[in-house]
């Protein structure tokens, strides 16, 4: 049993079997997950109670691959001394860890030698753009993977299929962006309560999304890893449909490629004015500003519109960026309804113990915000 990292909500134990552990190792150590073998050297500097570490410590027990294990010093810099010293061939962190990373290879970009290209697998949030191309010019090569405590957790895998291996650039980090095809005996479908153009289905029925890379709906997932049940929670039985589909609360899109986009957590989605905005798409967004280190936007309560997106912003040391610039700098991808309407400035942004960006905490502390009417 592992227990939820309780980013939205409580803390809820994760039920699973030996067998869908087995069959999770077999899935991730295959070419197109993780491609995991006796030659290599695994850093999951995710911790053991995040997901299991991502699974890595069974498959590379079950593989023979050599683990190398951080214990309490997953800071930047000592991350970076582990994968110099070990010669490690992949690494496992949430985007925070990488962006940390990136962040000490930008400001000591000799320090650091590696023998070879390192794979680091990243999930937990969607990474921004800027930072899969930044990694890239360090030899540090992203991995974007999607999944879940309750799905033990390896659900997608990314990167690029054959035949994209020859589009231009920009293309192809359109495409390393997102969270990828369902792994391996892994079943995903998007669904939405309601019919095209918000109108319910004829039997009032949850309708599922087309494949377009446009529609959006709730991820549900099956599969034979995938837990069927909490621990001690009853109430969490509307989780799971009557026909055995685990609803995730992720809210993605599909392209016709089988390529899974994470718009955000339903939970996270900023309702405004009837309309949705996307924290997760503004967050990256920001992220590439030259001045920002790290952002991260929550919806707060508004008098008028319901909810209004307010961005927690950390700059980069002697950095400067005022929230005009900022907003302007949005303004280029975003419609004018969808900008913050509020920024702040932190030193640091409130973090869950597996190192995503606590939401519930900004939400907490900022939701009294005195709104300019």
């Amino acid at each position: 049993m592992c227990f939820t990292s309780g980013t939205t909500g409580c803390s809820k134990g994760v039920i699973y079997s030996h067998r869908a552990l087995v069959l999770h190792s077999f899935a991730q150590a295959l070419p197109d997950s993780l491609s995991l073998s006796c030659h290599d050297t695994v850093l999951p500097v995710a911790p053991m109670f995040h997901a299991n570490a991502w699974g890595l410590p069974f498959t590379c027990a079950m593989m023979g691959t050599k683990l190398v294990l951080p214990g309490p010093h997953v800071d930047p810099e000592s991350i970076l001394g582990l994968i110099e010293q070990h010669n490690v061939t992949l690494a496992g962190g949430v985007p925070t860890v990488w962006l940390g990373v990136l962040d000490a290879l930008e400001k000591q970009p000799g320090r650091w030698k590696f023998s070879h290209p390192i794979r680091a697998a990243c999930g937990g949030t969607a990474p921004p753009a800027s930072l899969i191309r930044g990694l890239d010019r360090f030899g540090i090569h992203i991995l974007h993977l999607w999944g879940m405590t309750e799905t033990t957790p390896l659900a997608t895998t990314g990167g690029l299929r054959a035949h994209m291996c020859d589009w231009p650039d920009g293309k192809k980090y359109e495409v390393r962006a997102r969270q990828g095809w369902p792994a391996p005996f892994v079943e995903i479908r998007l669904m939405r309560p309601e019919g095209p153009e918000g109108k319910s289905s004829p039997e009032g029925k949850p309708e599922e999304v087309p494949w377009d890379g446009v529609s959006s709906g709730e991820i549900e997932i099956r599969g034979p890893w995938i837990a069927a049940s909490y621990h001690e929670s009853p109430d969490q039985s509307h989780r799971w449909t009557e026909d055995g589909w685990f609803r995730t609360g992720d809210v993605a899109t599909m392209d016709e490629e089988g390529y899974v986009k994470i718009v955000d957590r339903a939970k996270d989605l900023v309702k405004s004015g009837g309309e949705w905005i996307s924290s997760v798409d503004l967050e990256n967004a920001l992220m590439g500003h030259p001045a920002v280190k790290e952002a991260c936007v929550v919806g707060i309560p508004h008098p008028k519109w319901q909810e209004r997106p307010l961005a927690a912003v950390v700059l980069k040391d002697g950095a400067r960026a005022t929230p005009e610039e900022l907003r302007a700098f949005l303004a280029e991808s975003f419609a004018k309804w969808q900008l913050p309407d509020a920024f702040v400035f932190l030193d640091a942004i409130p973090r869950t113990s597996v190192g995503k960006f606590k939401k519930i905490a900004l939400r907490e502390q900022f939701a009294n915000w005195k709104w300019d009417l």
